[in-house]
Parts: C-alpha cells; structure tokens; sequence
C-alpha cells in the first residue's frame, strides 16, 4: 500500500489479523518439542492444542462469517494427531488462506452492517466487531502461550517489533 491510499476496512483488519498471525507464529516456534504437551494444570490445554486450537478455529470462524450453519460442525482436523508445529501450520494454510479470502470481499459496507450470530452464546454482533474479536481470541492465547514459556523457563522471543 502507498502512501495516499485509503485502506478498506477488510484491508485494515486483514492487516491486524496477519500481524496477529505473524507474532503468534513467533512465539509457536520458540517451543521445544519436548515441550509439546506441557500444561500449567491438569483443566489446561496442553502448548500443542492451544496451537491448534487457534489453528483450526480459522475453519469455524470462516463458516460463521459466511453465515453457514455450525449445526453438524466437524474440524478437519478431527482424527489428525500431533505430530510436530510445522505440520500443523502447513494443515491449516489452506484453511487460513481461505478465511482470509473471505474476509477480503467484504465491504466496508457489509462489514458494518451485516449481522453475525455467534452459535456459542446467540450474540448478534456487526460483522466487523465479530471479526476484530477472532484477532482478540489469537492475542489472548499469545498472552497465554507466552505464560506458558515463561514457566517452562523457554526463552521467549521478542514480539514487539
């Protein structure tokens, strides 16, 4: 983007996502596989699932912007097992290209107007606000996985660039 252009808001927020995204992936690398499956407490996700959980939440939330039905909701990622980070952000590319995609042909227009349903507690929200807070949800598990390393005694990587 050059300077003088207007930004749409689709461009904005892919922009924040993708920051999000780029940060996220930092912080995922720095993890020993060893590490994997470490947990704060027994109710916690391991490092693992919380990197895939942020993973194949794209997936839902793709549905869920595009106003499909999350009746008969089944992850890709069902009977996959983990393996290692790499295979997992290979995986779920495609899902994330796709999302982002989606996210792109909004206009700014739909972005504020359109109404989305979130299927876990009913709320209506402007699509926008509901597609600004999946980002929250990402930053929100950097902040957790950042905790994690910290108590692993893991060096943590600088995010802030």
């Amino acid at each position: 983007m050059g300077y003088g252009k207007k930004m749409t808001q689709a461009e904005l927020i892919i922009l924040n996502l993708t920051e999000i995204r780029r940060r996220s992936i930092k912080l995922w690398k720095a993890l020993p596989e060893q590490y994997y499956r470490w947990k704060p407490d027994e109710s916690a996700m391991t490092a693992i699932e919380m990197v895939r959980h942020v993973l194949e939440a794209d997936y839902g939330w793709n549905i869920i912007i595009n106003n499909g039905s999350m009746a008969h909701y089944e992850t890709p990622w069902k009977q996959r097992p983990f393996t290692s980070l790499a295979e997992e952000l290979t995986f779920a590319e495609p899902y994330r290209n796709q999302f982002l995609k989606s996210v792109r042909q909004f206009s700014d227009t739909e972005l504020s107007e359109f109404q989305v349903v979130h299927p876990g507690n009913g709320e209506r929200k402007a699509l926008g606000k509901y597609i600004l807070r999946i980002g929250y949800h990402e930053a929100v598990h950097a902040g957790q996985f950042l905790s994690y390393l910290r108590a692993m005694n893991v060096d943590r990587p600088l995010i802030w660039d």
